[in-house]
């Protein structure tokens, strides 16, 4: 039985015809010969030696194989091509090989731009996103992603809002539509603006249990006059009074053609003019709006809560934000460079690990559970500091430590050529890996041309990175250092030190 079904396979090998060329080599055997010794029983050292004198070797074509296009060893990057309607909306797209694209609407809208009357409506109109429409119900809208195999979602940031579709380029046509549906004629239906607020609410009580977060808001808060110091995370009483004709108002007001980009990436620019046109060109243009001012000023702001640990957020303001793209690069470096993180790192041992707040703090205090750098940056203005976690009977020496780590810093020679050099590989490592993610990309290029008009490209960015020195370091260090200090703690807070204190340690000639 063996036997015969053996020689049934080397019959069919052999009247197949694709071996007899590669197995009739020099020896003169035939390709029966050779393929019978092949399936026999005899010795893998035998069965090694014979291949190598009659199977064709690996790195030459097989004979009649067509080959495949060899692809380039490099590919240049397509460059982002923006057209402006005639009604101000900007359509920006870049072209990338790959099945999949990604499309996203970004507004000149957030926080900032709200009044005393329309309090936390932007928080509002992130959870809102993607609910019932003028053409489609919230159902309806689901069942349209699900059918394309797509992923929605939407952002809010105190200066701008963000709407995205990834889906396969297949069915681009279908996703641009239903984005363009979902941002351009929301309903605000009564019961779907209540459920939500009911959500925010919830969502608010977890925030204030989530100290993190909870500071970064509240650094806000304190230390801006103005737009900036309106909550992006939505106050309760605000939610008491907020209803679909108050965010129908705010939304009327700055959902113009003029503050809107329609970027897309993985996408040919033509298509997505084809496509999209149609359906964006009778968008209103708005008025001119002056963007509303905010007055850094510093301050204290302490939430005394029950707890084991006790938060600490020392912030000093970063002049210029995104606008001083050089600065804010520098202010990238500078985080990487001071790095830290928790004692326990989740993400593998070895992670972080040569920062500065890992090599000087974590791994000489035991007492300190975690300690990072931070950064939130915003067009104009920014803020820097160091967030530290500990038990209450540490936290005078971890503000202490803080504020030693952020003088040594602005102070000369105290930062080597060696750290400068890890963090900026590090940064440059970050930025082009995140520039590998399809929703990133289509990100960075609708929030870049909302705040620069344009898309810089990466190269810019990376040579900037380049160019930066030693001196750059220091020089942000003591321009972020001389303005106010900023504080916000949450735990027991008894233990804090006075923000005169704190703040007469910065401000003392060094």
């Amino acid at each position: 039985m063996f036997r015969s079904s053996k020689r049934f396979l080397l019959e069919k090998i052999i009247k197949n015809g694709n071996l007899r060329n590669g197995l009739n080599k020099n020896d003169g055997r035939s390709g029966s010969a050779v393929a019978s010794r092949y399936l026999s029983h005899e010795p893998l050292s035998y069965r090694e030696e014979s291949y190598a004198k009659h199977i064709p070797p690996l790195f030459h074509p097989l004979p009649g194989l067509k080959l495949p296009t060899s692809l380039p060893d490099f590919l240049e990057r397509q460059t982002t091509k923006v057209t402006t309607l005639g009604n101000g909306l900007k359509v920006a797209s870049e072209d990338a090989l790959g099945p999949a694209a990604c499309v996203g609407i970004f507004v000149d809208s957030g926080s900032i731009y709200e009044t005393e009357e329309c309090a936390s409506v932007t928080h509002l109109l992130e959870r809102l996103a993607f609910k019932s429409t003028k053409n489609r119900s919230h159902l309806q809208i689901i069942r349209d992603v699900e059918s394309t195999g797509g992923n929605v979602g939407a952002s809010a940031s105190r200066e701008q809002m963000g709407y995205s579709y990834d889906t396969l380029k297949a069915y681009l046509p279908a996703a641009v539509e239903l984005l363009i549906d979902c941002v351009r004629n929301p309903l605000f239906l009564e019961s779907e603006v209540q459920e939500q607020v009911i959500k925010v609410k919830r969502e608010i009580e977890d925030i204030t249990k989530d100290p993190q977060q909870y500071l970064l808001e509240s650094l806000h808060l304190v230390g801006y006059s103005g737009a900036l110091g309106r909550p992006l995370m939505a106050p309760e009483p605000a939610l008491e009074r907020i209803n679909e004709s108050i965010i129908g108002k705010f939304y009327e007001e700055n959902y113009t053609a003029d503050r809107m980009v329609l970027a897309a990436f993985g996408v040919d620019h033509e298509q997505l003019l084809a496509i999209a046109e149609p359906l964006l060109y009778d968008l209103g243009r708005g008025s001119a709006v002056e963007v509303p001012k905010s007055i850094y000023v510093g301050g204290d702001l302490r939430h005394k809560a029950d707890s084991e640990k006790t938060h600490v957020a020392l912030a000093f303001e970063v002049p210029g934000g995104w606008h001083q793209e050089k600065d804010a690069t520098t202010l990238t470096v500078l985080q990487t460079l001071m790095g830290g993180g928790g004692s326990f790192s989740a993400g593998g041992p070895g992670k972080g690990m040569h920062s500065r707040l890992y090599l000087r703090v974590l791994n000489k205090y035991q007492e300190v559970q975690s300690f990072s750098a931070f950064s939130s940056i915003c067009n104009d203005t920014g803020l820097f500091g160091i967030h530290s976690v500990t038990g209450s009977d540490f936290v005078a020496r971890a503000v202490e430590i803080a504020v030693n780590e952020l003088l040594a810093i602005a102070t000369p020679g105290q930062v080597t050529e060696l750290e400068l050099n890890r963090a900026k590989n590090a940064t440059r490592l970050a930025i082009l890996m995140n520039l590998e993610s399809r929703a990133i990309v289509t990100e960075d290029i609708g929030r870049q041309i909302l705040t620069y008009g344009c898309r810089k490209p990466v190269d810019y960015f990376l040579r900037c990175l380049n160019e930066m020195t030693l001196e750059d370091i220091t020089v942000m260090a003591q321009k972020m250092l001389s303005s106010p200090l900023t504080m916000a703690s949450w735990g027991d807070v008894d233990c804090v030190p006075s923000y005169a204190s704190v703040s007469q340690q910065f401000h003392a000639p060094i």
